[in-house]
C-alpha cells in the first residue's frame, strides 16, 4: 500500500472553489481503482493551506490515477488556484493505532 500526501497552498479568494471542486470530485477520486481512502485536511492556523491524504494499492494504481483523464481534469483546475507551489509525498504506513 502507498499513502500519498500532498499539501496545496491557495489564494485566499479561492478556497471556496476549492473546496467546491474537491467535493464535485472526491467520490470519482475515491472510486477510481486502486484508491482505498481518501481525506482532505485544512491546516488549523493557515485557512489556505490543505492536505489531501490517500491510500493507494500500490505505485501502479496511483500512477494509473496521475496519467488518467479524471486527474488532468481535476489537476488543471486545481493548480489555477494554487499561490504556492505544491509538494507531495508517497510514503510507506510504517505503524498505525489500529495495528496489533
Amino acid at each position: 500500500m502507498i499513502v500519498r500526501i500532498v499539501k496545496m497552498t491557495f489564494n485566499a479568494s479561492e478556497v471556496e472553489a476549492f473546496q467546491e471542486l474537491f467535493q464535485q470530485n472526491k467520490e470519482k477520486i475515491r472510486g477510481f481503482e486502486g484508491c482505498n481512502f481518501l481525506e482532505l485536511y485544512r491546516d488549523k492556523n493557515e485557512d489556505n493551506i490543505f492536505f489531501t491524504y490517500s491510500y493507494w494499492e500500490n505505485e501502479d494504481a496511483l500512477e494509473n490515477y496521475r496519467t488518467s483523464a479524471l486527474f488532468k481534469e481535476v489537476w488543471s483546475n486545481t493548480k489555477k488556484m494554487f499561490s504556492g507551489k505544491p509538494e507531495a509525498w508517497s510514503v510507506d504506513k510504517v505503524w498505525s493505532s489500529g495495528d496489533r
